[in-house]
């Protein structure tokens, strides 16, 4: 079955069960400050389970673009991506164990309304309890499951198979479907499990399928095989949880008043169990997979190192697709450096593939059309992701040619100090497994130890950094930003003017320092078109105007011509920001005759008096490339 087939099935079985189908969110957030991507289908809907009302209702389903950095170097097996969709169905105090497992089993298992897993493949896991948090085994999921196995004639067994610190000390005896995991495992908040947990703060047991592919165990990841194996022959497909308490100030819990469920299923790990225990055979790979065979002349699965260059392209490709897709460009920081090491780590497997060509672009190609049924914005993109990637293959290949020359140098004398190691990652971009695998050829010690201290001295810098990110590219709420923010709004229009309507946002970065926008336009300004612009906003800015922010239906802010922030879904009802002018005989803004609208959460200023402070005027400091067809301005309030 087509993966689009599974995402149109799941999406369609909870719709006639009552839930609204919401778009996917982006995968870069733009209004979450503590991460850079979204990993989960959940992640977006989090004040939602906190007690904000949800605008569609208590029922919502979705399928969500996600990627996991972490699991960047777990990829190469059968079954790790560090870019997959998340199917989710949420429930917000309304439905609850009754109906959600019965749902998604059948959902799972039923030809007719469903997917059709022949149900003795699945396995389910649910939470042994916690004693020092007060909270039982999870006796009411097991009973349902039970029922559930029982209705298509597999009477399950249950057992309590133990903690990963006793290393899991008895495997799956026969008839047993149902196993019980202690909090690590079978628990969900944001703080991990129950111990973990400030007062006031919500989480659950959850309950885990697993899909059985029967592959052999190996003895490597344990003596025994049980669901949460390691070994690749049982899948995790989806989980339940159930947001059933809240920590009280004593260390105890408490039922929720209302409990809510969130389900995520992986949508290529459900799907597999039409191709086997290959994620990398599914229909959406198909394309992608033939360019590298082509190019390579090897055939997928020919061996392991082939096989698993050719899965770490892949992956790599199709995440690096949905990010230059939304706007974001290879950096030094923040996600734009994650895109980069995506699109060096795929060029590094290129070489051990034998391509010395540029191949990239010819294998992402592939995904834009894969995804055009439920994602057109890649494809829409399609020019924008090519050329960005053979703009950084080009460049990172001489990066490759130079790295090697510093590292040839320093071979030379035998040694290679831990402080050269990382000078030669974070100077010429050279890998750190790359220069430790020439090393090892040349019998030459590393401290990685010490190349690791400094590695993750660095990444906490970089995280520190991206962890000032805010809505709208806020680099923080302070009130010089907050100017700007309202400047970047009033910018934007000020250049559809002089440059046509064709104009578009494709980025932003706004600090207490100054205002950064990157736009469409197929050309560098002439400084004619910087002086109107300039002259354009600070006449705005002078005319004292009042903004104001408005919630309306998605439909009237498109009709009405509000911007829209590249490649963002919207729900039905939006938060547009107006600037000016106010209604002739009230208070209310006069929207259609407004300068600026455009579709954003904020935060404003009240009114453009407030960006001029007085006596300041706009100022373009800079206008460059930074992509083909993208212009950036770098401006300041001075």
């Amino acid at each position: 079955m087509k993966v689009s087939e599974v995402r149109k099935r799941f999406l369609a079985f909870y719709e006639a069960r009552g839930h609204v189908i919401i778009p996917s969110a982006p995968i870069v957030p733009g209004n979450d400050p503590t991460t850079l991507f979204t990993s989960s289908g959940m992640q977006p809907l989090l004040p939602y389970f906190l007690g904000k009302d949800h605008p569609e209702g208590k029922r919502v389903v979705n399928s969500q673009l996600s990627f996991r950095a972490g699991d960047i170097e777990e990829v190469g097996d059968n079954r790790h991506t560090t870019f997959f969709e998340m199917l989710g169905n949420w429930s917000f105090g309304d439905y609850f164990k009754q109906e959600q497992l019965p749902w998604i089993f059948e959902f799972l298992t039923s030809p007719d309304t469903g997917f059709g897993i022949d149900p003795s493949k699945l396995y389910v896991t649910v939470f042994s309890g916690d004693k020092e948090a007060g909270i039982e085994l999870d006796t009411e999921a097991i009973d349902i499951w039970k029922r559930l196995y029982k209705e298509q004639g597999i009477d399950a067994g249950f057992a309590d198979i133990g903690s990963e610190e006793h290393g899991y000390e008895r495997g799956i005896k026969e008839g047993e479907r149902i196993f019980a995991y202690e909090a690590k495992k079978n628990w969900w908040s944001r703080s991990g499990v129950p111990a973990n947990m400030p007062a006031g703060e919500p989480g659950g047991p959850d309950s885990e399928l697993f899909y059985d592919f029967g592959t052999p165990h190996d003895p490597k990841w344990g003596a025994h095989c049980h669901p949460n194996c390691d070994c690749g022959r049982f899948v995790e497909i989806g989980n339940s949880v159930f947001m059933q308490f809240m920590k009280k100030d004593d260390g105890s819990f408490e039922e929720l008043p209302k409990k809510n469920i969130d389900f995520g299923g992986g949508l290529e790990r459900i799907a597999m169990a039409t191709v086997g225990p290959d994620i990398f055979l599914l229909d959406i790979f198909d394309t992608a997979r033939s360019v590298l065979e082509e190019r390579s002349g090897k055939a997928y699965g020919t061996d392991a190192a082939t096989t698993r260059s050719m899965r770490i392209i892949l992956d790599h490709m199709r995440a690096a697709s949905c990010m230059l897709a939304e706007g974001v460009l290879p950096a030094n920081t923040e996600a734009g450096y994650v895109l980069r090491r995506l699109v060096r780590r795929s060029i590094r497997e290129a070489d051990r593939l034998g391509i010395r060509d540029a191949v990239l672009a010819d294998v992402a190609k592939g995904y834009g059309e894969a995804y055009a049924d439920h994602y057109p914005h890649i494809l829409a993109n399609a020019d924008r992701i090519r050329d960005e990637l053979a703009k950084e293959e080009a460049q990172f290949r001489k990066t490759l040619t130079n790295g090697m020359r510093e590292l040839e140098k320093l071979a030379g004398r035998g040694s290679i100090s831990p402080e050269e190691v990382f000078t030669l990652f974070t100077t010429y971009g050279f890998p750190i497994e790359l220069t430790e695998e020439i090393a090892n050829e040349r019998e030459i010690e590393l401290d990685l130890t010490e190349v690791m201290k400094l590695m993750e001295k660095h990444q906490e810098t970089s995280r520190a950094g991206g962890a000032q990110r805010f809505a709208g590219g806020l680099a923080d709420h302070a009130e010089q930003t907050v100017r700007y923010h309202t400047t970047h709004h009033i910018l934007l229009k000020a250049l559809q003017m002089v440059l046509g309507d064709e104009v578009k946002q494709r980025g932003s970065n706004i600090t207490s320092e100054r205002l950064r926008i990157d736009f469409s336009s197929p050309g560098k300004m002439t400084d004619e078109q910087k002086a109107e612009v300039e002259k354009i906003v600070n006449e705005l800015i002078y005319k004292d105007m009042p903004v104001t922010r408005t919630v309306m239906l998605r439909e009237e802010a498109e009709k009405l011509g509000a911007q829209m922030e590249f490649g963002v879904k919207y729900p039905d009802m939006v938060s547009v920001y107006s600037v000016g002018p106010a209604h002739a005989t009230t208070d209310a803004p006069d929207i259609p005759n407004a300068f600026s609208l455009e579709f954003c959460g904020g935060p404003h200023v009240s009114n453009t008096s407030e960006i001029h402070d007085g006596d300041k005027r706009f100022k373009i400091q800079k206008e460059e490339a930074v992509a083909s067809g993208i212009r950036r301005i770098k401006a300041v309030l001075a």
